[in-house]
């Protein structure tokens, strides 16, 4: 079983507080974020901005895969994933949708590239995971 891990760290109240993201590989190291970077147009990072960027990197990542087992080396695969998150959802902020959109160049069948991309969204973990269960452990400090 492969397991990694994401930190977070927040200090003060929603709109006036901040915190920091980072990564156990250390890659990503106290990267700020707060309200306005997630809610607001402020410059910074956010939960779906990231969620975004691992998505499209595991879609590349996966679609790559299949096109490889069909014999395709692909030339260059480009991807964005759009997260949402609604705001207004009764109860909490929601994500509703997450949009990818890759642009794929390879020497290969049009319908085969299509067909491929269709299994790789399906079949992608970070695809897998927006629909995952959530488990919690609670640490009282």
């Amino acid at each position: 079983m492969i397991e990694k891990t994401g930190l977070a760290s927040w200090t003060g109240g929603l709109k006036d507080g901040a915190g920091t993201i980072g990564t156990g590989s250390g890659v990503l190291s106290d990267v700020p974020f707060s309200f306005a970077t997630r809610f607001e147009d402020a410059k910074g990072t956010n939960p779906e901005e990231l969620i975004g960027a691992a998505h499209a990197a595991c879609y590349s990542m996966f679609l790559s895969a299949l096109m490889g087992g069909a014999g395709i080396v692909p030339d260059r695969i480009e991807t964005t994933s759009t997260i949402t998150l609604d705001p207004a959802t009764a109860g909490s902020p929601t994500v509703t949708k997450a949009h990818l959109v890759a642009t794929i160049r390879a020497s290969a069948d049009e319908a085969q590239i299509r067909e491929l991309a269709l299994k790789a969204k399906e079949g992608c973990p970070i695809s897998k995971l927006l629909n995952a269960a959530v488990s919690l452990e609670v640490k009282i400090a």
